[in-house]
């Protein structure tokens, strides 16, 4: 079951986050490999997409927001776009387009940024908007200072948090076939909401802990990716913490967890085709045998047969009944 277990070191400005994704992961790659038309995402994407998932829900985790917190890179490299989406209740999706060869072991740069192009996109969208009110988005390229193209998605979100949140930050990521994971750390905001700023200047007047941060952004930094795949939570936050002052919070899991949800379901492919009109519902049938629509960000499939169409463009009263059913 994916978790997410939250925490803080008592006495330290730092807080950190361990995220887990395994069910709603699975599900992610499992609607796409499913998908007849595009099939399993390539080793590269689904790493480089797994380790945005355990982000985003790692980012949406630390704001107090109601409403989509979206992550995107889009680029020039095969990997055209990529997106992962995280409810503020933490139901999350995710999806990939490909679209050239991507070589074996392919990183970010060969991915999205082979000729420097790329960017990742942060967007907080309201669930409620207020008259006029637009989502906030912040952007950074997938380069460093000098244009250094950066390694990898976590090196990616450090800068994003720096310039664009002012806030330190240490980030740990790692995804397979099979489980996707993340581990966050940052410095906590010592006076007014600008943490690099204003924590600075509390450490030159000696208000804080200089040390900690970096001491523990080490600690953090020796997770190994093995590690952060294999190992359950209660185990790496013990091997990497053991001596310091660790607090933590009531794990989120199950239906207060991270879990796969999309917005996409058979009732609304209905509705789309009884909107296209019967003839042209039947011109498909007649043309292809089945109706076939697929969810464009997650890959589900929904196939009408004609029985199927037959039965949408039939008032319910008029239906034969289904088996089994009790008149």
């Amino acid at each position: 079951m994916s978790e997410l277990h939250k925490f803080i070191f008592e006495g330290l400005p730092v807080r950190g986050a361990l995220v887990v994704l395994t069910d709603a992961w699975q599900e992610v790659l499992r609607r796409r490999a499913a998908n007849t038309q595009t099939g399993a995402y390539p080793p590269p994407v689904a790493e480089l997409l797994g380790e945005m998932a355990a982000a985003a829900v790692l980012m949406q985790s630390g704001i107090k927001f109601d409403g989509a917190l979206v992550m995107q890179i889009f680029g020039d490299g095969p990997v055209k776009l990529a997106v992962a989406e995280v409810q503020s209740d933490l139901r999350l999706r995710a999806t990939a387009s490909v679209t050239g060869a991507v070589p074996p072991g392919a990183m970010l740069a060969e991915l999205v940024n082979a000729h420097g192009q790329g960017r990742c996109a942060i967007t907080l969208d309201p669930r409620l908007r207020l008259p006029g009110q637009q989502p906030y988005q912040g952007v950074v390229p997938l380069a460093g200072p000098g244009g250094v193209a950066l390694r990898g998605v976590a090196e990616v979100i450090e800068q994003y948090m720096r310039q664009s949140e002012q806030l330190d930050t240490t980030l740990v990521l790692a995804a397979d076939g099979m489980r996707a994971a993340g581990l966050l750390l940052q410095r906590l905001p010592v006076q007014g909401q600008h943490n690099l700023a204003q924590s600075h200047v509390a450490r030159e007047e000696g208000a804080v802990d200089d040390d900690a941060f970096e001491r523990l952004s080490l600690l953090a930094r020796s997770l190994k990716r093995d590690e952060l795949l294999e190992l359950d939570a209660d185990t790496v936050l013990r091997r990497l913490f053991w001596q310091e002052p660790l607090q933590r919070f009531e794990p989120r899991q199950g239906a207060s967890g991270p879990r796969f949800a999309c917005s996409c379901s058979r009732e609304r492919v209905g509705a789309m085709l009884k909107g296209l009109g019967r003839d042209e519902a039947e011109s498909i049938l007649r043309e292809q045998g089945q109706v076939e629509v697929s969810c464009d960000f997650c890959g589900q499939q929904e196939r009408f047969d004609a029985v199927d169409v037959g039965r949408l463009f039939t008032p319910a009263a008029q239906q034969p009944p289904q088996p089994g059913s009790v008149q």
